[in-house]
């Protein structure tokens, strides 16, 4: 049993558990199904951030060949996808509001957690562990955006340390966007 001296600390062991890693090739269908399971619960919390155009399985068979999607394991069992882009995203730069920085950024792109994980609040970790790879591969600034009425998503991003910068149009859609500048 470990003992721990403050929440923090307890969260620093239970984190032991958790690992973000790239996805690698044949991990596809792996990807697609979490993704598929998020659209499922979007529609389900009463709203559609994803569509049946947006994301296809072509965008994540890209990420996993260009480098840039992930997935979160949690005792060796996949709960979450996640696309860490380092950017940029053409999108970004017709934003409604200003980001509080100018300085190459990276952009975290297809949040989707498993259906056996949804809604037990793993963004926390998610976000943390996003947070670490980011500062180890060197990228201090991270951006990001959702729909206006994934209420989740926006509560766990600004519990995550994001700020609000304002609006930028995806797809033809506005969307809430946020920043966070890392220190390191």
């Amino acid at each position: 049993m470990v003992f721990c001296q403050s929440l923090d600390m307890l969260f620093l062991v239970l984190m032991s558990d958790y690992i973000l890693r790239r996805a690698e090739k044949g991990q596809e269908g792996l990807c697609w199904r979490i993704l598929e399971e998020g659209r499922a619960f979007q529609r389900a919390q009463g709203f559609v951030q994803w569509d049946d155009r947006y994301p296809l399985r072509k965008d994540i068979e890209a990420d996993i060949d260009s480098g840039t999607g992930w997935l979160l394991f949690i005792n060796s069992e996949a709960a979450a996808y996640v696309c860490i882009d380092p950017g940029p995203e053409p999108a970004y730069d017709r934003i409604s509001g200003s980001w509080h920085t100018g300085d190459p950024y990276v952009v975290i792109r297809r949040i989707s957690f498993s259906s056996s994980f949804a809604g037990k609040g793993l963004a926390r970790i998610l976000f943390s562990l996003i947070d670490r790879t980011c500062a180890e591969n060197g990228w201090r600034n991270i951006r990001l955006n959702t729909a206006k009425e994934n209420r989740r998503m926006q509560n766990a991003v600004l519990a995550a340390g994001y700020s609000c910068c304002g609006t930028v149009l995806m797809r033809g859609i506005e969307r809430i966007a946020y920043d966070r500048k890392l220190s390191f």
